[in-house]
Order: C-alpha cells, then sequence, then structure tokens
C-alpha cells in the first residue's frame, strides 16, 4: 500500500498542478468575435425578406408557366435564386419594386432570363445550351 501512495502521490500532484494552469485560447477570425452592428442584423432581416418575396413571386403558377415557355427549369431558377449574393438579392428585389402595379410578368420573366443568360455567359451556370 505505501508502496502505491509512493507512485500514486506524485502522479496526482501533477496532474493537479498542470490542471489549475491557465490555457490559452487560440485566436479567432475576426469575423467570429466581432460584434454584429443593429445595421447588420436589420440588412440581414431585409435580404431574407427580399429573397421569400423573390422566391414567393417565383412560386406563382403564371411565372411557371411563362418560365417553361421560355424553356427554362423552374427547378434551377430556384437554385440560382438561392445562390444570388445578398446585393444580387437586393438588386432584383428593388427592380421587381420599379414594376408597375399590375404589370404582367414578362418583365420580371425578362429580367430573370437575362440574370440567367448573363450568368451562364460568365461560366456560373449550365442552364441555356446556346452559350457554349
Amino acid at each position: 500500500m505505501k508502496k502505491l501512495s509512493r507512485v500514486l502521490s506524485p502522479l496526482l500532484i501533477a496532474f493537479l498542478v498542470l490542471g489549475s494552469l491557465p490555457v490559452a485560447a487560440a485566436p479567432q477570425a475576426a469575423p467570429a468575435n466581432s460584434l454584429v452592428t443593429t445595421q447588420d442584423a436589420l440588412s440581414a432581416d431585409q435580404v431574407s425578406a427580399d429573397r421569400e418575396r423573390i422566391n414567393e413571386m417565383l412560386s406563382r403558377q403564371d411565372v411557371q408557366d411563362q418560365l417553361v415557355a421560355q424553356g427554362v427549369d423552374p427547378a434551377d431558377v430556384e437554385a440560382r435564386v438561392a445562390a444570388l449574393s445578398d446585393a444580387e438579392v437586393r438588386q432584383m428585389a428593388e427592380q421587381l419594386d420599379d414594376l408597375p402595379a399590375g404589370a404582367s410578368v414578362v418583365g420580371a420573366l425578362v429580367f430573370i432570363f437575362v440574370l440567367l443568360l448573363v450568368t451562364d455567359l460568365l461560366g456560373l451556370t449550365n442552364v441555356f445550351p446556346f452559350t457554349r
């Protein structure tokens, strides 16, 4: 028993001393420990509301019919809208706001078609086969 306590006592003391030492935390990336401003929070809420409004507009049956008539798969459009940056969502929502009330959906569809065409030409998507 005495032999066991001679072996365990130094080990326990070492563990207690090492366990009580302060440990320096690894430095975090700047965005992880920076504060979120009120403007950033409001902007994020606005972007999510704009994205939701765009998705609601695209889920309408007449819009879906026009997309199919233009030869665009509605699933591809949904994927592209999901991949839009915050600035692009804001710009698209502003252009939807600029459309006259009661206007046909053709203007919005032309905008979406041009947006998809530009992203296809830039090589970001593969929606239209005639851009290759």
